[in-house]
Parts: C-alpha cells; structure tokens; sequence
C-alpha cells in the first residue's frame, strides 16, 4: 500500500527541514556522534543581516558605511567620529592641540592603523616583521587590581614597540610559524600554521619564566553598536555553563568591570570579552594602542622603570576630550553591517543547512534582537544575523593562549560574529581569520576548532570536498 502527500503537505515539510537548518540530515549524517546537534532556526535568506543598520556596499567601503537610518545631524556627528578614527595623533606639542598626545609608548597612531577601512588586521606575512594590524597581551600570574589580568611590572599589560623620540620601545616583537599536518577523513591533506613569538631588545629587563602571552589581530568594527543594545537577559538565556542540555556546547559570560559606573557588566567585546561598552572598549583601545588619556583611563601608559617615559610630554588630562570620545563612540555604534550576498545560490543553501546541521549554529547563534532603548534610538528593535552568541566557549589546548581574561579562562574566547566575513578579502587584502590570524579562510579557522567545538570540527572533515566547499561558500555569504 503506497500514498502521497498533498503538495501543501509537502511544502510544510520542506520548510520545517530549512528552518531547523538541515537538522534531519545532520542526524542521518551524525547518527553515530556521541554528541547531539540541537535545531537552530537559520535566517531567510532575504532578511538583512543588520535589520535597517545594513548597507548594499560590496566593495572596499563596505565595512566603511554609515546607518542607513541616521538623520542629517547624526551624520554630521558620525563623518566628524569617522575623522577621530582615521586621525594620526602627534606627539605633545603639536600644531594642532586637539589632536596631539601620541604615546610615549603606543601600537598605532591611529584607530584605522589596526582597523584599515574599519575592517580586519592580520599578522606579519613571511618576510615582513612590523605587526602592523595586532598586537600582543602580556600578564604575570594572580590577579590586577580589577580582578583582571595581572600586568607585568615593568611592561604592563600590552607591549609598545613603538614609542616617541626620547622614549625607548618597550622590545621588539618576532614572529616564526610552525606547519600542522592534517587529513580530511575523505584523505585530502591539509597543512595549517601556528604562530610562535619571541622578543629581543628587551628596554627594562627581562620577561620572566612565567610571562603570559596572547596575541590578537584588530577585528572589524562594524555592527558594533547592535551587539551593545541586545539585552544582557537575552544572550545570558543561551549560557549553559554545566552543559545541561548534553550537547557538548556550555557558553558562559564574562564578568567585567565597566569604568563608567565601576559596577560588574556582562563582557561584549574583545576577543575574550573583556569590554562591557564601546565607550569601555574604545576609550581602552585609545590608551593602550595609541597612549592617548581620557576621563576614563587618565595619566601615561608608563609602567614603574619607564623613567623616560613618565617624563616624556603630554597633551593634557584629558588628551582626547570627553565631547571628542563621544563622537569616536557614536561612529563605533553606528557603522552598517554589510547585506549578504549570494544568499539564494544553490551551493550556499546547501551549506546553510550543513551549517546547522554539524553544529556551527550551536555556538555561532544566527539570530538576534535588540532591545528597546538605544543611542541613537534607531539601533532599538532590530532582528538581526551577527551569527554569536557573545558568549566564551573553551576551544581546546591548540587555540588556548593560557592567560585568563577576568571570568575567561586561558582557552576560553568569545564567539567572533560573521555577518560581513566574506568580505574581508575585498577590503583588507586577505583573509586571516582567529585570534591571531593563523586560519588562512574558513575551512582553517575550522579546523583549527577544539574543545565544544572539537565535534562541529570533526563533522567538517567528514563532509566530502563538494560539501566542505558548500558549508565555506555558505560562511563566505554572510
């Protein structure tokens, strides 16, 4: 005895299979994991990544654009934020007092130094040696002052190697990489890299045996502001901190200080977390990147033996002025995530529902709302597709930098978004992915996967190559 669905009938059934990601195949495909995917609804395929806040630019501007929905005087208030981010500040005294202050001991002198065009840096490629778009955290064991990490006492919390005339750089960085051979299980080999530092020309002493590093690349800024005004109960209602559920994925926040009101806030920002605000994040970034003042973060980034340092000029209490920082914080706030493209393709439906149906949308949760209250207000009430739960997820031994970050242990970091990703190449000139850049595009930032996403990693290289090229095209869209 055989019957036959209704078209209706069928229809529902298709789009209950497209809503849940693939999920029914991924049981078929996965029957024999020991850990279960959980059904996450995918987005269509029309709806814009960033609600209202989504731009059409595709080009080398696209991570460049402000708001669509900003009036006349916000924009004039966003070009003016755009100049603060893309001003090369000068050493103290300059010309123009408004922007001078640069340093002693600085990364960049700009924001756009790291950020080019608002988009992603990357480490040196062989042969080059300046980090030009990175940087690298430091800390001694036991906790700072702020419960975070402990600076080092000579060198802080973040290496300089750049400083101003009459100031020493505090060392110089070197870069080596060490090649990981791998397989797909279909055989193809693949071969990843890792990142190895060292430091020479030390300016005050030595590192010490338990010196803690962490590199990080500069990632793109826009969207930033949508993330901000999501409510906090609505990304702590994805922590499962004990894995209760049992799918391998756990998620937990990061508690952090936010200088604003000294109270303990919920980690947005950074790639552990540690920022609770773009006024926090920006205002950290000023000091420690550029070594420029603000209310915030007040005094020279000069630790106890930088004698020449601490005597160098400066541009004032504050070096950025309050009304400037505001601005900065409203550019950040109010850059457009780029719309998708390529979304109805066959080969990037297809990796849609691979996507979920391995696991990516466990962590790399696809959707998310804003909340009510924003500024400006147009930020409020936006469906949005950052693809994060902006939650820390242990990646395992080979991602773990071993420094903790506040609440973030030494191989916990924040999921990266990836609305925008498939543009970095057309932006910045290539396409580093992961904390330190060593994933050379998607399917090694993959691979690289450990820890809750060890299984989703391994998923992937069961797929077979035409499928593997799916799930990245699919990545690659968003």
């Amino acid at each position: 005895m055989s019957f036959r669905l209704p078209p209706p009938a069928i229809a529902a059934i298709a789009l209950l299979i497209v809503l849940v990601g693939g999920c029914a195949v991924g049981a078929m495909r996965n029957s024999g994991d020991s850990v279960p995917v959980r059904p996450v609804a995918m987005p269509d395929t029309a709806s814009p990544p960033g609600g209202s806040y989504t731009t059409e630019l595709a080009n080398r501007n696209a991570f460049a654009d402000s708001g669509p929905p900003l009036n006349a005087a916000e924009r004039r208030v966003f070009f003016f934020g755009n100049r603060l981010f893309n001003t090369n500040w000068t050493t103290a005294p300059g010309s123009v007092k408004s922007f001078d202050g640069l340093g002693p001991v600085f990364n960049r002198v700009s924001c756009s130094g790291c950020h080019t065009r608002d988009g992603r840096g990357r480490p040196p490629e062989k042969g080059e040696t300046a980090l030009d778009s990175m940087l690298l955290r430091i800390s001694v064991p036991g906790k700072g002052a702020d419960g975070g990490p402990n600076p080092h006492p000579a060198y802080g919390d973040q290496i300089n190697d750049q400083a101003i005339l009459g100031v020493k750089p505090e060392m110089r960085i070197h870069i080596s990489w060490q090649t990981v051979d791998g397989k797909y299980d279909d055989g193809t080999p693949y071969q990843l890299e890792k990142p190895v530092f060292s430091f020479s020309d030390l300016a005050f002493g030595p590192l010490g045996p338990d010196l803690m590093v962490s590199p990080r690349v500069a990632n793109q800024v826009y969207g930033l502001g949508l993330l901000e005004v999501v409510y906090a109960n609505d990304i702590l209602k994805r922590a499962d901190p004990d894995d209760k559920d049992g799918d391998g994925i756990s998620g937990r926040a990061n508690w952090v200080p936010d200088p604003e009101t000294g109270k303990l806030a919920l980690g947005r920002f950074g790639w552990k977390a540690n920022q609770p605000t773009l006024m926090a994040q920006d205002t950290a970034a000023a000091f420690g990147d550029i070594g420029l003042s603000t209310t915030l973060h007040p005094g020279q980034n000069c630790m106890g033996p930088q004698t020449d340092c601490k005597a160098a000029p400066d541009g004032g209490e504050p070096e950025i002025s309050d009304k400037f920082v505001k601005k900065l914080v409203f550019y950040s706030r109010t850059l457009a995530v780029p719309a998708r493209r390529n979304a109805d393709d066959p080969e990037v439906v297809a990796g849609s529902r691979l996507f979920a149906s391995i696991g990516c949308a466990a962590c790399h949760t696809p959707t998310m709302v804003t909340g009510h209250k924003a500024d400006p207000i147009s930020l409020a009430n936006q469906t949005i597709h950052p693809f994060t739960d902006l939650l820390l997820h242990d990646m395992g031994p080979e991602l773990a930098d071993g420094r903790p970050d506040y609440e973030a242990t030494g191989s916990e970091w924040r999921t990266p978004p990836l609305w925008g990703i498939g543009l970095i190449p057309q932006v910045n000139d290539h396409q580093r992915l992961l904390h330190d850049g060593r994933a050379n595009g998607v399917a090694e930032a993959i691979l690289w996967h450990g820890g809750e996403g060890a299984a989703a990693r391994d998923r992937f290289k069961a797929l077979g190559a035409d499928e593997r090229a799916s799930l990245v095209a699919y990545v690659n869209s968003l």
